[in-house]
């Protein structure tokens, strides 16, 4: 039986973020750059809740950690694209009805696109009708 996809919440991307961008860290690397890009207003995470959100993650196969040394290294254990990919396909379909179509509108209608932006939609676009 094929492994359901696994869905992290809001917490653990942004862990898997750093993960991702980085490299395999240590929970206080990845706590003081989590911490590093708050805003100003916003409270710190502390180490603990970062420490015990990694610990969840290894138990739901989200990240792997290497306990060969005293100070614990984790790294993600799935991909940013198939993280990227099942999430948008789950978004969607719950927000958009599944239609494509209707989420590429709405995110142009609220986001001035740059230049470079929609010449490199028109290129994914031509890409695919020639497909």
């Amino acid at each position: 039986m094929a492994r359901q996809p696994i869905k992290p919440t809001d917490s653990e991307l942004q862990i898997l973020n750093v993960l991702w961008a980085n490299g395999p860290q240590t929970v206080r690397q990845v706590n003081d750059d989590i911490n590093s890009k708050l805003a100003p207003e916003t409270k710190e995470t502390g180490y603990t809740t970062t420490l015990k959100l990694m610990q969840i993650m290894a138990d739901k196969g989200l990240v792997t950690r290497d306990t060969s040394q005293r100070t614990h290294i984790y790294k993600s254990d799935i991909s940013e694209s198939d993280t990227q990919q099942n999430l948008l396909e789950t978004f969607v379909n719950t927000t958009f009805k599944g239609s494509a179509m209707s989420l590429v509108m709405q995110a142009l209608g609220n986001h001035k696109a740059s230049k470079e932006e929609l010449d490199q939609i028109k290129q994914l676009i031509n890409k695919l009708e020639n497909q």
